[in-house]
Formats: C-alpha cells, structure tokens, sequence
C-alpha cells in the first residue's frame, strides 16, 4: 500500500470511527451497521484488529454480509531477519541469532569523540526491531542500536568516562559485557544535588496511563502510525525519568495489552496516587486532517465546546459506558469542585512546560498551543486523586504523526511533563 492511499484509508476508518461513537445510545441500528462495516472495511485495509467489530455486526444483524479487502500477497524483496532478539539485561546485552555464528559476524573498535568515548559493535545481519529498541543500562551515558547497513545492526556504546566493554561469541549469540565501575565523587556529588532538590516534596505517587492498547489501537496515522504506539513509549520514557526524581510512579500497561478503563483509574484509587495522567494522541477528520495539529491538556469536567466533546468520544471509544449522553452530563455536575481546580492547576503546569521544551526544539511555529481545555473524558472519571488527559500531538498530520512517532519527540516531551509535574508540586504542597 502506498502512502497516499494509507493516509486516506486511516481517515475514512477515524471519520466511520468518530461516526460510530456519536450515535451509540441513540437506537439507530441502521446506522450502527453503517458506520460498523466502514470500520471493518478500512480497518483490514490499515491490518487493525477489527474482531469486535465483527461480533457488533452479527449480534445486531446474524445474516449480514461482511465485505473485507482481499489481501493479495506479494513476493517480499526483504530477506530473512537473521537477528531474532536484542535483549538488555543489568550490564550485559545479549544479541540472538537465527543462525550459527562465528567471529568474522562481530566487528569491534572504538572511536574518541570530543567530548565522549564511542565502542562500537558491528554485528553482522538484520535486526526488524532495530528502530522501536531501547537499550538502557547503568552506568553508561546512552546506547545507540540501528541498522546501520542492509546487513550489519550496529550497536555503539557512548559514555564520558573510559569503559571496558568486552564480548562473549556463543553458538548463535553474542553478549556484550561492560565491567562495572565504581561512580566518581563528581558523579555522588550530581546525585546528592538531584535529591536534595526534591527533598522539599514528599514522595509522592503517579500513575501514568499510556492510552488504548492491545486490541484497541486508537487514533491511526499515516504510514500504519498507531496512537496505542506513541502512547506507550512516551510512558516508558516519563515512568523512568519520574522514578530517578524520587516519585513513586506506576504505569497502568506497560506493554501492548488491552487494559479497560475502571482497571486504569482502580489502579490509581489502590496505590493511593497523587496524580493521574493520562497519555494520548489526537487526530481529525479527512476534511480538517492537513491543519489539525499541536499539543492540549484537557481535565475531567462537562465539556463546553464542540471541539472538547469530538475529541472526548474520540478517546472514549476504547471501552463505552453504557450511560446515556444526557445521564452522563448529570453526573459530570456533581464532581468533586476540589479536584477539578487542582487538575486545572496541574494541566496548566504541565501544558505550560511542553510548549516550551517542544518550541525550544522544533521552533514557535512548528508547535501549536491547543489550550488546557475541559472534558468529560471517561478514563479520568474514577480517579479520587487529581487528573488529566494529555494530548501529545496529531497523529493523523502527516508532519506532526512523523515527529510525535519519533524517539527524540517523545523523550523530550516526557522530559517536559515531568518538569511540568515539579512545578505543579512545588506551588502546591
């Protein structure tokens, strides 16, 4: 499928999708089955998960006809990924093959940098995941994985200080060993100053919610862009900088796995958090989908504009609530006042750090400001605790779905919600 036709193809199945929420509870079977089969449709063209909707489809209608693409295969021209599994465990990285291997399938040297030494591991064949691959580990500045050649994945350890990297060649696998180092007093020195800075903060507790996954892919961008993907990673990258500033932090999934939406807020109320966050990624209609961009925060409140209710059934959809729209816009009135000023404290803080992080970057224009905005967002519904939904960016504008997909984008914006989180604390004790 070429790129043209996926970006139309996840527009019409985001268009049928939108569609389908708008008149749940509202009795029009004929429409159901409308908007049901356009998500069926285009949801195997775009290779989503569309069982559920299959099972909607014959529950309401047990002799309808489901029209599914006929996918016709094609020779691949890719060959075989020799490299089955890249694996970071402690202080050692642990390389599988598919294949039997020797030393001439290992090229070591390493390389002085201004201000850094690189050690760089040439390792001969293909890696699929090489792009989505993260390697952390102690000790070490950054690791840096990617398939540098059509069949060589190099792996290039950066660190300021010398290490003593070594490697170990089994019958089908390579681990890579660092010998650990004890820290410099200029290293404990760092450390001590991070602590004390968050000494006047109790521990406090966060529970971050990485949207949809597993069966529910979310919003879908072009390229086969899922929005269940940039949720999870931007997670990760905040879960990990959050515990290094001394919070208790807990991630609802931390992998491609459905998770219902009492279970998020649940987990939340039994760790007894201070905060809820909630992470997302937006998308538009076919008709607004070359402007729709920028970053929102939107807390738990009716929702007063049209744009806030689109984007609210938009989100919703991963696991409706049987309660009637009119029934739900009564509860929503009768929430806890407290929590709701302090989410728009908390929103304001945070929205207010990845503009400036974001344009720091990318330039004033690139990123455009969607407001702290109001919504009645039924993933945020059971949090006794204040909470927010983010909104990182569009999935569905060609620029933006490419930039938000990145490793680069979503570590910084992490970085900024966490800066976000420290200040909301600070003034808020």
């Amino acid at each position: 499928m070429d790129a043209k036709s996926s970006t139309s193809y996840a527009s019409k199945y985001n268009e049928a999708r939108r569609n389908y929420t708008s008149i749940i509870g509202l009795d029009n079977k004929t429409k159901e089955i409308k908007y049901l089969k356009q998500m069926v449709y285009y949801g195997a063209k775009l290779n989503i998960n569309i069982t559920r909707y299959k099972k909607e489809l014959k529950r309401l209608d047990k002799n309808i006809k489901i029209s599914i693409p006929v996918k016709v295969k094609t020779k691949s021209k890719n060959p075989k990924y020799s490299i089955k599994t890249v694996v970071q465990n402690k202080n050692q990285i642990t390389i599988a093959f598919n294949k039997n291997i020797s030393k001439k399938d290992i090229k070591y040297f390493t390389r002085k940098g201004k201000k850094n030494f690189q050690y760089v591991f040439d390792l001969k064949g293909r890696f699929k995941d090489a792009k989505p691959t993260v390697l952390k580990m102690k000790n070490i500045d950054r690791i840096k994985i990617v398939q540098y050649r059509f069949n060589t994945l190099r792996i290039v350890l950066i660190n300021k200080s010398r290490l003593k990297p070594i490697y170990i060649l089994g019958k089908k696998k390579i681990t890579i060993k660092i010998k650990s180092k004890e820290k410099t007093k200029k290293k404990i020195k760092k450390a001590l100053v991070k602590k004390l800075k968050h000494s006047s903060i109790k521990r406090k507790t966060i529970v971050i919610d990485a949207g949809h996954g597993g069966k529910d892919a979310g919003a879908v961008g072009p390229f086969r862009r899922y929005e269940k993907t940039v949720t999870l990673k931007v997670s990760i990258y905040l879960h990990r900088i959050l515990k290094q500033n001394g919070y208790n932090v807990y991630l609802t999934r931390s992998r491609d796995r459905f998770v219902s939406l009492r279970y998020r807020t649940k987990l939340a109320n039994k760790k007894k958090a201070d905060m809820f966050i909630s992470i997302h990624a937006n998308a538009a209609g076919k008709s607004r989908v070359k402007k729709a961009k920028g970053i929102e925060t939107y807390f738990l409140s009716p929702a007063r504009s049209a744009r806030a209710k689109r984007v609210a059934a938009l989100e919703n959809k991963g696991d409706m609530n049987s309660m009637a729209w009119s029934s739900q816009s009564t509860f929503l009135t009768v929430l806890n006042q407290g929590k709701i000023t302090a989410s728009n404290k908390m929103a304001i803080d945070i929205q207010r750090n990845m503009l400036y992080k974001l344009r720091k970057k990318y330039g004033k224009n690139a990123i455009r400001d969607g407001g702290v905005r109001e919504g009645p967002f039924w993933v945020l519904v059971g949090a006794q605790m204040p909470s927010i939904l983010i909104e990182v960016g569009y999935i569905s504008h060609l620029e933006e779905g490419k930039r938000i997909y990145s490793s680069t984008y979503q570590k910084l914006i992490a970085k900024a919600i966490a800066n976000g989180i420290d200040s909301y604390f600070l003034k808020n004790q």
